[in-house]
């Protein structure tokens, strides 16, 4: 792809997915849009094994944006940082297309591991506001993480994932179209669970009831 239809590209992901911006003029002060430019050209650098060069260009755009991506990351299509201050990618980690992140998320690995040590994330994932993803294992596609998550583990395809460690929540839904992803309203699975709990307890409270209720009718029949 020319640097030329690469650069409308970014115009148009950041466009379609920010309601905040109203011309493509704006686009060119976005630290989505600067932080990608930099990346493409040390990603290119750092594959022809030039991994100065492609460090110190990464460096740049760290500095201008507060966005880290390393060179050796491996990003796809359609791929946008919404109000990315403080989002790390780490050197083996690979994002498929149409990919969202947001804020203060980290795909970063556990300090243990030797090669491919940083997630995958698959097609149409949204990664919410400071969520931790630490280890090669993958984000299926069309998943939700929500905010401040912290997955260690493999998220199957078409689920949300919530909590700290996160939890994951079976979807049945197909694809998750870019206008459905709401990083605000997630399950709550420890909602769930105390609701559970207090309805668990509501039971045996009405059965110490009943079985009180028995033993007092029990003991007046004996003295009758």
């Amino acid at each position: 792809m020319s640097f030329i239809k690469r650069i409308k590209e970014e115009i148009a992901v950041i466009r379609q997915r920010d309601p905040a911006i109203h011309s493509s003029m704006e686009v060119f002060l976005y630290p989505s849009f600067k932080v990608m430019l930099h990346y493409r050209i040390a990603h290119r650098l750092y594959e022809k094994g030039h991994y100065f060069l492609a460090r110190w260009v990464s460096q740049r755009g760290v500095r201008k944006t507060g966005i880290e991506i390393h060179p050796g990351a491996k990003i796809g299509k359609g791929f946008f940082i919404d109000h990315g201050n403080g989002v790390i990618i780490g050197e083996t980690a690979i994002i498929g297309d149409n990919v969202t992140l947001y804020q203060g998320v980290t795909l970063g690995g556990t300090g243990k591991e030797q090669g491919k040590r940083h997630p995958t994330v698959g097609n149409n994932v949204m990664i919410s506001a400071g969520a931790k993803v630490l280890g090669s294992f993958k984000i299926g596609d069309n998943s939700k993480i929500g905010a401040g998550s912290v997955v260690l583990e493999e998220v199957p395809p078409n689920s949300t994932v919530v909590g700290v460690p996160g939890r994951v929540v079976k979807r049945n839904n197909q694809a998750l179209p870019q206008e459905e992803l709401d990083q605000v309203h997630l399950p709550d699975p420890v909602m769930e669970d105390l609701s559970t709990l207090h309805h668990a307890n509501a039971e045996l409270t009405n059965r110490m009831i009943d079985l009180e209720r028995e033993l007092r009718d029990l003991k007046r029949s004996k003295e009758n």
